[in-house]
């Protein structure tokens, strides 16, 4: 998987840092700039730090054809045409706000709008039945509530619940950074 943007100091490092954190080595993860900065971001870093996420040691990278050869799928972020095209490969192209010369708080919304993209591509990478927040997801979208029981640093815990929240009717139990990075701060379907 490669995440590209202009400078490879906000946007794809944030996107690199989320999936190697949730993926760990089930996803070989790089990151790359088509103009790439001397240093990343140090707002990024500070709210990918907020996270759990250290992304402290990456560094920005140019953008090589290589690179792109090697990764079965490429995500773009505001690069435009400069991303080499190969036929087989998936693309990606994500409209998001450049988090260059932006505060804290904007670099958290934008933190977590890629932290949202991220989860859901996750999703689309590994084999069903893997996680539980695609568990969760079909749960929800069945009309089902989900409320957060336990977040404990070893598991983390989701009460499934009727439609109307009443009922327990389940419970998902997971060590699986995905899932807490999908409830984030959130302790229940309602929020």
């Amino acid at each position: 998987m490669l995440f590209v943007c202009v400078h490879n100091a906000g946007r794809s490092q944030m996107a690199a840092g989320y999936l190697q954190h949730l993926a760990g080595d089930r996803v070989e993860v790089l990151s790359a700039g088509s103009q790439p900065a001397e240093a990343i971001n140090p707002v990024a870093v500070e709210a990918m730090a907020e996270e759990g996420v250290d992304i402290t040691a990456a560094q920005p990278k140019v953008l090589t054809t290589d690179a792109v050869e090697a990764s079965d799928v490429v995500v773009t972020m505001g690069c435009g045409d400069e991303c080499p095209y190969f036929p087989g490969k998936r693309y990606e192209d994500w409209v998001l706000d450049d988090p260059a010369g932006q505060g804290l708080e904007a670099v958290r919304s934008i933190r977590d709008e890629i932290r949202r993209r991220v989860v859901t591509l996750l999703h689309d990478l590994l084999p069903a039945g893997e996680d539980a927040v695609a568990e969760l997801e079909r749960w929800a979208a069945s009309g089902g509530h989900w409320r957060v029981l336990d977040r404990s640093s070893d598991r983390f815990t989701v009460g499934l619940f009727t439609c109307d929240g009443g009922e327990e009717m389940g419970r998902l139990a997971s060590a699986d950074p995905a899932l807490r990075a999908y409830v984030g701060d959130r302790t229940s379907s309602d929020d």
